[in-house]
């Protein structure tokens, strides 16, 4: 089996990958940025390499030698200032695509966000020839869309795109949690009831995607992956915080006010520079106020993308554990 190399290796999605490529059998370099996270990374087998995204000299070490190199190292937070994502985000993904291209990688597999084709409204069954929004004012997503805008600049390295939508599953640390805390504190309410439909994507599925995407993926090509069918979000939220004995209020705001309340308490916490994180956000306003549902037709067809974990049994393992 092949050398590769990982970014974001000690995070959700990319510690789901780890397990997965040191089950196929493969020799895995992780990128790691402290003692803690380098002894997780070995004692699962892998072989942690010292670094972060801004030192070139250490991702050209983790790559050489390497085939295949999988860059899923991000800052997902649904409220920071855009120099951070920015940095994180954006130059470091322009660092890992160079020094692939110094390194030799064959090809390069950049762990995206279905967030990057956010504008402010419902997505309804959007597929991968929807435009890139990298002036979205939901931070995140422009940070995601335009680190893909810097993958497409590549000259000397392969490199495939894999969009999952609304990551869950075991060792999720913002989906899950992120909603419990907002419900204990009493910041939570529905948009409109929550009535709208998403897909979803189990991690399981995630990185299922990515695997086949690195193996099949056509250079340059973007996919999204996602669980299939999809499902109102209050359905989906309700069921998941179950898994943690956590029920949500039944408190709603109507998606007119909540777009009033995002773009006003964003601008006050940036203007005034207050602590903390505004009552509501655009990310979290796109995540919870609009229909999110997502076409995998092209993963389908050209990776043989199916699903592998079933939304039942995903929450029922949730539960379990």
């Amino acid at each position: 089996m092949a050398d590769v190399f990982v970014t974001g290796g000690s995070g959700f999605v990319g510690g789901a990958l780890v397990r997965r490529l040191l089950a196929d059998g493969h020799h895995v370099r992780a990128l790691t940025r402290s003692d803690e996270s380098a002894a997780a990374l070995a004692e699962a087998g892998a072989e942690p390499v010292r670094g972060d995204l801004h030192d070139l000299a250490a991702l050209r070490v983790g790559i050489s030698g390497c085939e295949l190199a999988y860059h899923a190292a991000a800052l997902v937070s649904d409220w920071a200032p855009w120099n951070a994502f920015e940095r994180s985000n954006v130059e470091g993904t322009r660092n890992v695509v160079r020094a692939c291209e110094l390194a030799g990688a064959r090809r390069l597999v950049h762990i995206s966000s279905v967030s990057v084709i956010l504008a402010g409204l419902p997505l309804r069954n959007a597929d991968e020839t929807w435009p890139l929004q990298p002036h979205s004012r939901a931070l995140y997503g422009a940070s995601k869309a335009q680190a893909e805008l810097v993958v497409g600049e590549a000259s000397g390295v392969e490199t495939v795109i894999v969009r999952p939508v609304l990551v869950w599953g075991p060792g999720d640390r913002t989906i899950r949690p992120g909603f419990a805390a907002a419900i204990r504190d009493g910041r939570f309410t529905w948009i409109d009831g929550g009535r709208h439909l998403v897909s979803t994507t189990h991690v399981d599925n995630a990185v299922h995607g990515i695997v086949l995407a690195a193996e099949r993926g056509r250079p340059g090509q973007a996919y999204s992956i996602a669980d299939g069918e999809s499902i109102s979000f209050r359905a989906f939220l309700t069921g998941l915080l179950a898994t943690a004995g956590v029920v949500p209020p039944e408190r709603s705001l109507p998606l007119w006010l909540a777009r009033v309340l995002a773009a006003g308490s964003e601008t006050t916490w940036r203007v005034l520079r207050r602590p903390g994180r505004p009552p509501l956000a655009r990310t979290v306003l796109s995540l919870t106020g609009f229909e999110r549902t997502i076409e995998i037709g092209k993963a389908r067809r050209q990776l043989g993308y199916e699903p592998v974990r079933t939304r039942p049994d995903g929450l029922a393992e949730l539960a379990a554990g």
